[in-house]
């Protein structure tokens, strides 16, 4: 298989260039707008035209209406593993999966898979249980509350009717009924931590994950650019290539 990385100067692009190297995995282009003027380097990525079965994508999420127009002139699928993306990118994301295939995930971690559907399962099983998730980040980390945080969240709303997000608190409001609180730590050097709580009047319950290196993320790129290669056009997920895998 061969990989285009997209924000391939970054913390989690040159990790993904690790894994790649020590997986047998060729890398045909290593594109930012930082990089070095040296062979396989690309400031643009409408400066490559080699061949690609996968781009993974770990740039900032204002690049990907650009990225998915590239891929979608060029029929080359998408691993999109960035955060944050307005309204307006995410109908971009729906509209480029009409004609190519885009894996979409706010978080790369089979871990993290599972912890959504214990949450929705946990959701579902305790209907009058308040629920607060609290995610930790390094203090580096540009958007708040995390991807992950809300992609927990909207699995979790799928068994609740009626719930919304609350992201923080102050002032004078009490807790309403439906909430689902948010709490963001940016702190140290933390790779991710995320924790669901469950708390009834009589008794609660914490799911928890923790990342201890962004290895992990790379590796789950890997695997999602593997499930994706040869995929036709469509929307992909975590959810997906969980499934694949049964």
């Amino acid at each position: 298989m061969k990989i285009i990385i997209n924000g391939a100067c970054g913390h989690m692009g040159r990790a993904v260039a690790a894994a790649a190297d020590a997986s047998g995995i060729a890398v045909t282009a290593l594109v930012d707008p930082c990089a070095p003027a040296e062979d396989g380097y690309f400031r643009n990525i409408r400066d490559f035209a080699g061949d690609a079965d996968v781009i993974i994508d770990f740039s900032h999420h204002s690049a990907t209406p650009g990225l998915l127009s590239y891929a979608a002139e060029r029929s080359i699928p998408v691993v999109l593993a960035t955060t944050g993306h307005t309204p307006e990118e995410l109908e971009a994301v729906k509209e480029a999966a009409g004609s190519v295939a885009v894996f979409r995930s706010a978080n790369m971690s089979l871990g993290v898979a599972i912890l959504a559907g214990l949450a929705k399962k946990a959701a579902a099983l305790m209907p009058d249980a308040d629920v607060e998730i609290v995610e930790t980040h390094h203090n580096r980390k540009l958007d708040a509350p995390s991807g992950t945080a809300l992609m927990l969240a909207e699995e979790i709303k799928k068994a609740r009717d009626g719930a919304f997000v609350t992201c923080g608190r102050s002032g004078m409001s009490p807790r309403k009924k439906g909430e689902i609180g948010i709490s963001s730590v940016r702190r140290g050097n933390i790779v991710g931590i995320h924790e669901i709580i469950f708390s009834t009047g009589t008794e609660s319950i914490t799911l928890k994950h923790e990342a201890h290196d962004r290895a992990l993320f790379a590796d789950g790129a890997l695997s999602a650019a593997r499930f994706l290669a040869g995929k036709p056009a469509g929307l992909y997920g975590m959810s997906d290539l969980v499934a694949a895998e049964d």
